[in-house]
């Protein structure tokens, strides 16, 4: 088998146990929210599930908003924003893998070029935002090769403002009610 058959047998895997992740991560979504009940280490597992699917995000930020008006919001966020970014893993992973399917596409040329220009800023701001597509953010780092180190640096970051806001939101909702 040469070096390039070895990669794409390597790639074709990765994608495949991404996309059967996904699958199963949707198909059992309601016993991932059971997780909640532990604490900040099932919100942080409760998050981490909810991005690590591929383009089908379960919605994180809903029940990050449901634990800060249970739990501290600022500890909410930072264990919801630890595991939303280490479930990102998965849109780098296909992107390092699958990125003979992605490749030829206008938009993603166009976030290609964004990233190679302003990748750390683009994490950054792209985890922030509550977008279904962050995944595809993740696949150009990954198939740009952009260290694994800096990538979860700037989306940690990016997802644990975005958390904070999620989770105080959530506690004052609660708030009003009192």
């Amino acid at each position: 088998m040469t070096k390039k058959t070895s990669a794409i047998v390597l790639r074709s895997g990765i994608l495949i146990i991404l996309c059967v992740l996904t699958v199963l991560l949707i198909k059992f979504r309601d016993q991932v929210q059971e997780f909640g009940k532990y604490g900040y280490p099932g919100i942080f597992l409760v998050s981490l599930f909810s991005n690590a699917t591929l383009i089908f995000p379960i919605p994180g930020v809903v029940f990050a908003s449901a634990m800060g008006a249970v739990f501290n919001p600022f500890w909410v966020a930072v264990a919801s924003g630890s595991g939303a970014a280490v479930g990102e893993l998965t849109g780098y992973l296909a992107g390092f893998s699958g990125q003979i399917i992605i490749e030829n596409r206008a938009w993603y040329d166009r976030l290609v070029q964004v990233m190679r220009k302003y990748g750390e800023i683009t994490i950054l701001v792209l985890a922030f935002i509550p977008n279904p597509v962050f995944d595809l953010t993740g696949m150009a780092a990954g198939m740009l090769k952009m260290p694994l180190v800096k990538f979860l640096t700037w989306c940690l970051l990016g997802k644990t403002l975005k958390m904070l806001v999620f989770s105080y939101t959530g506690a004052s909702i609660l708030n009003l009610f009192r």
